[in-house]
């Protein structure tokens, strides 16, 4: 009798593997020298302990490397380990633990260290043939895959992009801030090309380029939830910071659409050209998604570039069951993803990808030495020179944990923010602020008495009063995170947003991230009865809190 595989032993047998591949390390290969699987083992425990936690002062810490003079006399290997256990790995931030949920770095696969080992010790330089014969055809293959799940093309264009020696279907980059401004390079020198006798902004440069096709300027334009790197993209790119502009958000942290295309009508009524328009896949402080086929609407009207900043939230695609939230992804020009974000890779993976395979000639570069016109060399295309062979490790990834794997890793993930959201809106004494769309979400501490009294400020729109609380509730705040921060036990970060039902002034709120695969819906309870009793230890806020609201 055939036994049948059930899609649901299937998904049961998907789980327990890759709980494995969180939890499981490899035994130190026999080959290895002493020292070598020493480190490993302290390594592998360090980072699976529940709590490893370091209450020096990052002052203190500062003392260990405060030497500038390089040493006149060599160590021993084994010497020089013991120093980086005790002086670095004994300090350094355990992002990998299951408690650790304040930011955008998780715990990683364990077959990611032996394939890091094998990729440094291969030492390739993705920037020519030359120095990454295989790698090269590899990073392809990986950006196609990414490609693909952006832009759904079909077998045939694969085929004719993948290794076209004069295309490119993005690029690989040391994270999402090279690849928003790579991107934008790209938008600014398309828009600003060769024309009749004008040479392009490439050869005479950005003033010469303005005036020769008659804008008074340049602009980006990107929500309030916009990410710092764009700024930084307009600095370099030479049309300023100013040029970054905000639009106003709703209530649900997205981009007003009506108000966008009010503000593209009013530049091009004054002659400035809109550059770019931006919609944000996954915001990085509360992690919505703005309406992006809306946005791909207006950037087709206005005729502008579309670029789409999903650094954190664009391995949402590899989810059907979430997929639907990046509806419009596929209509920009560019996206960013991080792969050292949402597909648990080590950091420096970002990736930058085009529709256009054709994109990339507008930034192409080349040299007599390395990357000659016509060679299949990556770094004709990219910003960076030199780069590590990083891509073999979201290929590896792509192949161990797979679409099904990565899809439950995201699912589990977002039923774990609203979990976390559902304890968080029952409790007594906190406030759920930002309700989660993807793994982030906001919150604070709130007693229940002070809760009511801002209600009532609200009710009877005396905003002062709600401002002057909301100051020292965000003062308590703030004592929390820190004392919570301090003691190690865990760890939740802070940031400052706006909140429509205060009048849209900026408080002061705690952010968790929940893509962790170990963090447990105990440890969520426990980190919540952690910062109970940490109010309890502030004698400034939270009396005066207490003693305001009472007084009503």
């Amino acid at each position: 009798m055939i036994k049948m595989t059930t899609p649901k032993r299937i998904a049961e047998a998907t789980s327990e593997s890759l709980h494995r591949i969180f939890t499981t390390a490899e035994a130190p290969d026999s080959t290895l020298g002493r020292i070598e699987q020493e480190v490993s083992q302290n390594l592998a425990g360090f980072l699976n302990d529940h709590i490893v936690a370091s209450k020096n002062a990052l002052s203190d810490i500062e003392q260990d490397f405060i030497s500038a003079q390089i040493p006149e006399k060599p160590q021993f290997v084994s010497d020089h380990m013991h120093h980086l256990l005790d002086k670095l790995v004994a300090h350094s931030v355990h992002t990998a633990s299951p408690s650790f949920i304040g930011h955008m770095t998780s715990a990683l696969p364990a077959f990611i260290l032996p394939l890091s080992k094998l990729m440094v010790g291969l030492n390739q330089n993705l920037v020519k043939v030359e120095t990454s014969k295989a790698f090269t055809p590899l990073e392809r293959q990986v950006l196609g895959m990414m490609h693909n799940l952006v832009y759904q093309g079909d077998d045939d264009f694969y085929q004719q992009w993948l290794h076209s020696a004069n295309h490119s279907l993005g690029a690989f980059c040391s994270g999402g801030t090279v690849a928003n401004i790579t991107a934008l390079w790209v938008a600014r020198n398309k828009l600003l090309k060769a024309d009749g006798d004008f040479s392009g902004i490439t050869r005479a440069g950005l003033f010469a380029a303005l005036q020769h096709y008659g804008y008074k300027g340049l602009v980006i334009l990107v929500s309030e939830r916009g990410h710092y790197s764009l700024k930084k993209s307009a600095d370099i790119l030479g049309i300023g910071q100013d040029s970054v502009i905000a639009i106003p958000t709703d209530e649900y942290n997205k981009i007003d659409c009506q108000k966008l295309a009010q503000k593209c009508q009013q530049l091009t009524e004054q002659n400035i050209k809109v550059l770019a328009i931006v919609g944000i896949a996954g915001t990085t402080e509360t992690g919505n998604i703005d309406p992006l086929n809306e946005m791909a609407d207006i950037a087709e009207q206005y005729q502008c570039h579309f670029h789409v900043d999903a650094a954190w939230g664009g391995a949402t695609l590899l989810s059907n069951k979430h997929r639907y939230l990046l509806n419009g992804v596929e209509r920009a020009d560019s996206v960013t993803i991080d792969a050292h974000k949402q597909m648990y890779v080590p950091m420096g993976a970002g990736l930058i990808l085009f529709k256009n395979p054709s994109a990339v000639v507008d930034i192409e570069h080349h040299a007599e030495y390395i990357v000659r016109k016509g060679s299949k060399d990556l770094g004709s295309h990219t910003l960076e020179g030199s780069r590590s062979g990083v891509a073999m490790l979201v290929y590896a990834s792509l192949h161990i944990i797979s679409r099904p794997g990565y899809e439950m890793l995201i699912n589990q993930a977002i039923e774990k923010a609203e979990y976390f959201a559902d304890i968080i809106s029952c409790h007594e004494s906190f406030e759920l602020i930002t309700k989660p769309e993807l793994c982030l979400l906001t919150y604070r501490y709130v007693p229940k008495t002070v809760q009511i009294f801002l209600a009532k400020a609200g009710v009877n729109g005396d905003s002062k009063t709600q401002d002057e609380i909301n100051l020292l509730i965000g003062q308590l705040t703030k004592f929390i995170q820190k004392r919570q921060r301090e003691d190690g036990r865990s760890f939740v970060s802070r940031t400052r947003i706006e909140v429509a039902r205060y009048g849209g002034e900026k408080v002061i709120v705690f952010r968790v991230v929940l893509a962790n695969p170990l963090t447990s819906k105990e440890i969520l309870h426990d980190i919540l009865a952690e910062q109970c009793l940490l109010a309890q230890e502030s004698e400034l806020y939270l009396p005066q809190l207490l003693a305001l609201s009472s007084e009503q």
